[in-house]
């Protein structure tokens, strides 16, 4: 099949069109949004619970509810916009993600901000991965790794100026304005995708595997709901075993079914290399922690030490300088002493600042909490970029797509089950310390719901010993989470440290993709080049086989892509 060339790169060698930087601008604007939304919300879940009356497990599930469908939609979106056009659905993602945030904003009641959640849950879905396979189309490749380098700052960019933001908005406006914020710069973003992005597809992509997608999202769903669900109503409640139960079964058939596929969506036979297991399982490691920390950390700052919605937001900023120290001083240090070395310092800075956390007390004052959570932040970043590069650079030319995929979709799934996992925890702590002696038992109840609802208790009643318990078990609460954090993180860095690869290059396999061997990005492993194949373009007939996924490419076919936002772009991903 001729591919046509339908892009901003002239074909016949000629200077490029200066609009690709323009174009570049119209991605950053998505992924800027996108990261915005993973900090914004959760300065926000302590007015939200106030003026809500959300309990632990519904603040719980306004965060899980987009990272569960983000999770379960990432692959098969990006298969669809290899199939019916990447610009096509990237404006699709970025109008799904505006009107769930519109839904959001003028929410009423928890059950509305959680579907809304779920809304843009699908829209980021659509857009993570498609983001970065379009950059195939707009520059050659000497400048393409320039161009990853800028896409994955905007959503890096997103991390410390949501918490800032959020702040101010909940400052001066209604807790609806921390997803209003969204729409102008979602909408900003679909206009300059119709006006300057040009459209590609994969004319050879496969069909949606609509089976294991559904398989996917349910049985993380089910685990999700378990995991929320059992400190209030027990671990040995029938509705909560049945759910465990559930899950096991819907992802046990879910492995079963993509190890019998010829190419499958999730490609789990490459758990089987050592290399890939043990990078994957630190990155995901890694993500469970910080997002249960950016869970718990925002009621602490604002209902424990009192401080403000921006002060909240202000205070998170010594976790994402280091975050960002970290991941900036990784791959020098990984040039120097090899992954295994750096990774797993990583996972016991980590450690070090989940235990010395853990030692926090109600008069402890802000200046210990930043010193810790400088020290979690350098951990999480000089764990994460090396656990990522090392973990795509195991991987065989011809599986790079599928297992970029596997390992993104695997750090959601830790991102989901450590908000989840860890919120609990925190609930079933908080309300098993909570001194609720004099207190009627429905105010009681209410009471042990969060720490935002026994201080609204305590301020109606006058109760001050209601108030200082309550501050007293959140804090205990949170030292037994971050006890918890640093224990997994240690008991993480010995399997690094022992089986881990310590080639500085982050490859430990002679099947991995050399520097010029690494396959570019959008080009389909199985198919034919789609940079800039014309929206027009006539698929071949009999491409697929009988809707059976192809591997994903690198970065944008649903697939592998380095999707989501990354704290960096791995070489593998970026020497194109």
């Amino acid at each position: 099949m001729v591919a046509v060339t339908n892009s901003v790169i002239d074909p016949l060698g000629a200077r490029p069109d200066p609009r690709r930087w323009w174009a570049l601008g119209a991605l950053v604007a998505s992924m800027l949004t996108l990261g915005f939304d993973m900090t914004i919300l959760n300065v926000a879940l302590p007015t939200m619970a106030e003026q809500l009356g959300a309990t632990t497990g519904e603040l719980q599930w306004m965060a899980d509810a987009y990272i569960v469908v983000f999770a379960a939609l990432m692959l098969p979106a990006g298969l669809l916009g290899d199939r019916f056009g990447r610009r096509r659905m990237l404006i699709v993602g970025l109008g799904v993600f505006l009107a769930g945030s519109l839904v959001g904003a003028l929410a009423q009641d928890v059950n509305a901000v959680v579907a809304a959640r779920a809304v843009m849950g699908v829209g980021a879905a659509l857009v993570t991965p498609l983001a970065l396979s379009v950059l195939p189309s707009l520059f050659a490749p000497d400048e393409r790794t320039k161009a990853v380098g800028i896409v994955s700052a905007g959503s890096m960019l997103g991390l410390p100026l949501g918490p800032i933001i959020g702040g101010w908005l909940l400052n001066h406006f209604w807790w609806g304005s921390v997803f209003l914020i969204n729409v102008p710069m979602a909408a900003i973003g679909v206009a300059a995708c119709v006006f300057l992005l040009p459209e590609t597809r994969d004319p050879a992509s496969p069909r949606v595997d609509t089976v294991s997608t559904a398989l996917t999202a349910a049985g993380l769903g089910a685990l999700i709901y378990a995991i929320i669900e059992a400190p209030t109503r027990g671990w040995g409640d029938p509705l909560v075993l049945g759910l465990f139960a559930g899950a096991v079964v819907l992802i046990t058939t879910l492995v079963l079914r993509e190890r019998r596929s010829a190419r499958p969506m999730l490609d789990m036979g490459l758990l089987a290399h050592r290399g890939f297991l043990f990078n994957t399982l630190a990155a995901t490691l890694v993500m469970f922690v910080l997002s249960g920390l950016l869970f718990v950390l925002p009621p602490y700052l604002q209902a424990v030490l009192g401080h403000d919605a921006l002060g909240t937001g202000v205070r998170l900023l010594p976790l994402m300088g280091g975050l960002l120290v970290g991941a900036r001083a990784a791959q020098p240090l990984v040039d120097r002493l090899g992954s295994r070395a750096v990774v797993s310092a990583g996972l016991v800075v980590l450690a070090f600042a989940g235990f010395l956390g853990s030692r926090t007390t109600v008069d402890s004052g802000y200046g210990f909490t930043a010193l810790w959570l400088s020290f979690a932040g350098a951990g999480f970043g000089l764990a994460m970029v090396p656990a990522m590069s090392g973990a795509l650079g195991t991987l065989p030319t011809d599986r790079a797509g599928s297992g970029s995929g596997l390992l993104m979709t695997l750090r959601q799934v830790g991102s989901a089950i450590g908000i989840a996992l860890l919120g609990s925890l925190l609930a079933g702590v908080f309300r098993d310390r909570l001194d609720v002696t004099g207190l009627p038992a429905a105010a009681a109840d209410t009471a042990g719901d969060s720490v935002v609802a026994a201080h609204l208790i305590a301020e109606r009643t006058g109760t001050a010993d209601l108030l200082t318990s309550a501050n007293a078990s959140y804090v205990h609460g949170m030292g037994v989470v971050l006890l918890v954090c640093g224990a997994a993180a240690l008991v993480a860095a010995l399997p690094a440290a022992a089986f881990l690869s310590n080639a500085p290059s982050g490859r430990d396999t002679p099947n991995a993709p050399s520097e010029e061997g690494t396959p570019d990005e959008g080009t389909p492993e199985d198919g034919p080049s789609d940079e800039g194949t014309p929206e027009d373009g006539t698929p071949d007939e009999g491409t697929s086989d009988e809707g059976t996924p192809d591997p994903p490419s690198a970065p944008g076919a649903g697939s592998g892509r380095s999707t989501g936002p990354d704290l960096a772009t791995s070489k593998s991903d970026a020497r194109q």
